[in-house]
């Protein structure tokens, strides 16, 4: 009976700590991470969606409060801020690659944006959604850290955001080598720059395992991306509200 109230003791404490959230993340991602690798790398085994499954599984389960989840799990987010500064590298080593390319490239580019927004929002309005989860569409193909700071600079929900731009960017992960193969796209710079655009830093990373030239390109609109969504974005937003 001892020995029993003692490893009670020690689950609730451990249950209770910001490191063992720390560590449920990590370890959420790596079984994700091996499931993915396991499957042969098949885009339906999105290793950031295996994880949140887990993760939203386990504190549930537990029932640890999401104050106390985010104790641990703040260290992660808040290498988000360092993260979306080295995009500056990609976009560096990618810039020597777009001789002949620059033009298509800036156009898809302002096209995937553009529709990226334009399509959101128009369907959020349509479905009768408020204006705060309208305006939360706005920055969802943004990379998450930078479409928050969006998100705080129109006056919407940065939390809301986050949401969106994760759901947008999972999905984009799974759908678009579908949709990709449909268009009969084949060359690895194209797909990689669409996918990019349209599923930022979650869709880079699927494009960084399946071919370097692809996580090259994807990485490369992801930063120019983030970049043009920061200035344009809010001009946007309070143009048409």
């Amino acid at each position: 009976m001892k020995e029993q109230h003692s490893i009670v003791e020690i689950w609730v404490y451990l249950s209770g700590s910001p490191l063992f959230a720390l560590f449920i993340t990590l370890a959420a991602y790596q079984i994700g991470l091996w499931i993915y690798k396991s499957t042969k790398q098949n885009p339906l085994a999105n290793p950031v969606a295996i994880a949140i499954l887990i993760v939203a599984s386990l504190i549930q389960g537990i029932e640890m409060p999401y104050s106390t989840y985010f104790e641990g799990a703040q260290f992660i987010h808040f290498l988000l801020g360092s993260a979306t500064v080295s995009l500056a590298i990609p976009i560096y080593r990618g810039l020597h690659s777009l001789k002949g390319r620059s033009l298509p490239l800036l156009a898809s580019l302002i096209a995937g944006g553009g529709i990226s927004i334009l399509s959101a929002a128009s369907i959020a309005k349509l479905l009768g959604a408020n204006p705060s989860i309208i305006g939360a569409m706005y920055p969802k193909s943004v990379t998450a850290p930078i479409a928050m700071g969006i998100a705080e600079r129109i006056g919407v929900s940065p939390t809301l955001t986050a949401i969106f731009a994760v759901i947008t960017g999972i999905l984009g992960a799974i759908l678009a080598p579908f949709i990709l193969n449909a268009l009969g796209m084949k060359e690895w710079w194209q797909r990689g720059f669409a996918i990019g655009i349209g599923a930022h830093g979650i869709g880079t990373s699927r494009a960084f395992s399946i071919h370097h030239e692809a996580g090259t390109y994807a990485s490369l609109a992801m930063g120019m991306n983030g970049v043009i969504s920061a200035v344009a974005i809010p001009i946007l937003y309070h143009l048409f509200n």
